[in-house]
């Protein structure tokens, strides 16, 4: 589950993570309040106006302005609340801003000079341990970094049996060239960050910037979380944080069908059952001159209303041109699959996509005959290759 920023950095103030002091706002009026608060409590007089979407690059799309004064936050609050704001994330289509966060300004001038960096906290599958990713290059894309300058960025794996140690936060904060108020401030930083990370049940934490102040202190000044799903029974307080106008609704009703669907860009619709076949079979797709619409796992307990419910949110996606429905039969019986495929064609009524129909497994032979003898336009498939060759038919 993705978090807003001033939800993110809610969360990592719990843990002693130093953020700039913010407040939410839904408004010019909620904006220019929380921008009198701010200075109230910090003494700042100048103001960060940020877009709050689940999508990077909000600066460059023009979603953060630095305001300094109260007038120029109401009118930046203004021009972004009810903009459709583009991204290199958020592709063509934007995201609308209905939220704001309104923060102190972090970038005064000092005795020293203020800088960016890049840390993150992530899993790292492949060795079954926590990683930290950081790199000197802050406030820049970091996978521009990655393939231009990879020298530049460290990581370092924290092994779960002991937890992150001082030795390596302390290596975190030479790599980064800091020395001493900055240096005990970034290795307290990372320490705090990393318990955050764990008791968070978060999946991954990414600062960018993390940012040197003039004077030396050590801020988050953006933060995104990504929480675990999975463990979201253990933190009802965060279950609430869920914003569903920031997310697709095709997705938000296959979850209603406890459906894993994610949608993407292409014209061929699949339903599978079982993730491993829903990956391969978007490769038959690809194979076979289309690009697969969305992945849909129905899961190994499917039924008729869910795969009516599958067949549904898929139509819903005006680039299908056609729909592979691929399915194993070992725990789910196929004649029930089909009947599911035909109860959606006769309840949605008149389907102009071209669906082909591969059955295997427990009652395979009695779900074709279902599907031969439906009278529905629907293709029966044998074999994976059959399937390919229909699939080929329909995109061309």
């Amino acid at each position: 589950m993705n978090l807003h920023e001033y939800q993110a950095k809610g969360i990592l103030k719990q843990y002693g993570v130093s953020v700039p002091v913010g407040y939410m706002a839904e408004s010019v009026e909620q904006a220019i309040a929380a921008a009198e608060k701010v200075m109230k409590e910090t003494g700042t007089d100048t103001w960060a106006v940020k877009a709050q979407i689940h999508a990077g690059g909000r600066g460059k799309g023009g979603g953060v302005k630095i305001a300094k004064s109260i007038d120029e936050v109401a009118k930046f609050a203004s021009s972004i609340l009810g903009m459709n704001l583009i991204t290199h994330q958020t592709g063509p289509a934007g995201k609308i801003v209905h939220k704001l966060l309104i923060e102190q300004g972090i970038y005064y001038p000092g005795e020293h000079e203020p800088k960016e960096f890049y840390l993150s906290v992530l899993l790292n599958r492949a060795r079954g341990r926590n990683m930290i990713l950081y790199s000197t290059e802050g406030g820049m894309d970091i996978e521009a970094v990655a393939d231009k300058t990879p020298q530049l960025i460290f990581k370092e794996e924290i092994d779960p049996k002991v937890g992150i140690q001082p030795f390596q936060t302390r290596k975190i904060a030479f790599n980064f060239g800091l020395a001493g108020k900055a240096f005990k401030e970034m290795a307290s930083f990372v320490t705090l960050l990393y318990k955050a990370f764990e008791n968070s049940d978060a999946s991954m934490i990414e600062i960018n910037p993390l940012f040197k102040t003039s004077d030396d202190l050590i801020f988050a000044a953006d933060a995104k979380i990504t929480l675990d799903d999975n463990a979201l029974f253990r933190h009802d307080d965060y279950a609430v944080l869920r914003d569903l106008t920031e997310e697709d609704a095709t997705e938000i009703e296959a979850g209603k069908h406890n459906l894993n669907f994610v949608k993407l860009d292409g014209n061929v619709g699949c339903m599978v059952n079982g993730a491993g076949l829903a990956m391969a079979t978007m490769d038959i797709i690809k194979l076979s001159g289309g690009d697969p619409a969305n992945f849909l796992d129905v899961g190994g307990s499917a039924n008729a209303q869910t795969v009516e419910a599958g067949f549904r949110i898929i139509l819903t996606d005006k680039n299908v041109k056609a729909i592979l429905i691929n399915i194993f039969g070992g725990i789910v019986r196929c004649d029930r699959v089909a009947q599911g495929v035909v109860d959606a064609y006769q309840s949605i009524g008149s389907i102009k996509v071209p669906v082909i129909v591969r059955l295997q497994g427990t009652n395979a032979v009695e779900a074709k005959e279902l599907i031969d003898h439906s009278g529905l336009k629907v293709f029966s498939a044998i074999t994976l290759k059959e399937a390919a060759g229909l699939v080929k038919q329909a995109v061309k």
